[in-house]
């Protein structure tokens, strides 16, 4: 598919994952960001922003893991925590084998391993507003992942 100059992508598949906060969250990883089935975490895990997700990697539709498995995707991921939204933009991989049943972990870097939902991401933990975190560290605070994968 050839875009025309100023056409946008065309979102091929969207999903939506619920997450829940923790007070051990500190979401200062400089190249990851990561949600988590698990309902416990320690200080090692810097780069994880939610717990009790709804979903990992291996829980997305057929269509979202197909999109995702594509050198040509782009992925926007949207983090909702109350009224704050942040958005990190994002590449899909061939490479992807989306097979995790734990996590979702997107990355700014190129690696790839089972539990990786899109790379070269534009944003990591460490770039999340404080304020966001704040939120994010109260027990209970209810979060939302919304993915889009989009053709280039």
């Amino acid at each position: 598919m050839t875009l025309v100059q100023g056409e946008a992508p065309r979102v091929i598949a969207k999903a939506r994952v619920n997450f829940y906060g923790h007070p051990m969250i500190l979401a200062l990883h400089p190249t990851t960001i990561e949600i988590t089935k698990d309902r416990q975490l320690t200080r090692r895990g810097d780069c994880i922003i939610g717990v009790l997700a709804d979903k990992a990697v291996s829980d997305l539709s057929p269509e979202m893991r197909e999109a995702l498995a594509s050198d040509r995707s782009q992925v926007k991921v949207k983090i909702f925590v109350d009224d704050a939204i942040f958005v990190a933009k994002a590449s899909g991989d061939s490479r992807l084998t989306l097979s995790n049943s734990r996590d979702i972990v997107l990355r700014t870097s190129e690696f790839v391993n089972e539990r990786t939902l899109a790379v070269r991401a534009d944003l990591a933990a460490i770039d999340i507003p404080r304020g966001v975190v704040a939120k994010l560290q109260r027990l209970g605070a209810h979060g939302v992942m919304e993915i889009e994968a989009s053709n280039r």
